[in-house]
């Protein structure tokens, strides 16, 4: 589980990262809570850590939830696409939010896998008892 642990971790401080660039990009843009809008750049930085928070919701429960019923190794595996996708996602969105895809696939695809991994291994467990 230490693996999965690390995971969740960094997956973590990868949202608190993405928070904290909507916090400077505040400053830098002159945009004052509580507006979510006003400048182009702001706003990508702000819907990069909104999405992130919006798969995160998924993705966490799917890591423990195919951890406990299948194997920590291959969930901890499953989540590295997962990070690596954020940032590409993060960098691709800035730049340009229509080249997001790769990005955006790397994240849902190994949360999909987690999810419907631990539903099998959770169905697999009711029918076995």
């Amino acid at each position: 589980m230490a693996y999965v642990d690390i995971v969740t971790v960094l997956a973590l401080l990868q949202f608190i990262v993405f928070g904290y660039k909507v916090g400077r990009c505040r400053g830098r843009y002159g945009v004052k809570a509580p507006a979510v809008t006003g400048n182009e750049i702001f706003e990508r930085y702000f819907r990069v850590q909104q999405n992130t928070l919006e798969q995160l919701v998924a993705f966490l429960p799917g890591l423990y939830l195919f951890s406990h019923y299948l194997s920590p190794l291959v969930a901890a595996v499953l989540g590295l696409p997962y990070l690596i996708g954020r940032e590409l996602y993060a960098f691709a969105y800035v730049k340009d939010p229509a080249k997001r895809e790769i990005g955006y696939g790397l994240t849902f695809l190994p949360t999909v896998v987690l999810l419907l991994g631990g539903l099998f291994g959770a169905v697999r467990h009711l029918f076995s008892s």
